[in-house]
């Protein structure tokens, strides 16, 4: 079970990070994203954070994030011999989703997706995952912005790519 503590109105959990090994661990804050805390600051556009949302909801969707609890679900109901299908298979919801999450960090090109990962699917601060990477400082923030906008362009988002204009 993650460890929780609060801190400054703050939610703070660690979570482990499955790419990093298995001592790898990060440690979040609940209550705001690294996405949205740069999207407050106007470090990146609504479209870049639009992207980032779309992609975390596929990694989170397809069920790629380690479980640390149980599965709770109730017990398959058995289906009578005839008739309509009950609905979605929840399998097959988790495999479109890997599918896109897939697709889109394919997109985004190579050397882009280690950055991106850790920000926006592991809930990693920038700092971090710079220090992490063993980049340089505010190396990370180029690197995102140009990930986010290929991001936007896979998702056709509108709007404009504006990750260098953005650096400052």
């Amino acid at each position: 079970m993650p460890r929780i503590k609060r801190k400054d109105a703050r939610m703070l959990a660690t979570r482990p990070m499955p790419m990093a090994g298995p001592r790898g661990r990060v440690e979040v804050n609940l209550a705001e994203s690294p996405l949205s805390w740069l999207r407050a600051r106007r470090m990146i556009s609504d479209r870049q954070f639009d992207a980032g949302e779309a992609l975390r909801r596929d990694y989170e969707l397809s069920g790629l994030p380690p479980c640390v609890t149980m599965r709770w679900d109730a017990a398959p109901l058995a289906r009578p011999a005839r008739g309509a299908p009950l609905g979605i298979d929840p399998t097959l919801t988790q495999l479109d989703a890997k599918r896109r999450f897939d697709r889109a960090v394919a997109s985004i090109g190579g050397g882009l997706d280690a950055i991106l990962w850790r920000v926006v699917c592991a809930g990693q601060g920038l700092r971090d995952a710079e220090g992490a990477l063993g980049w340089p400082n505010r190396a990370g923030k180029v690197v995102l912005l140009i990930a986010l906008d290929r991001l936007a362009d896979h998702y056709r988002l509108p709007g404009v790519a504006t990750g260098a204009s953005q650096v400052a």
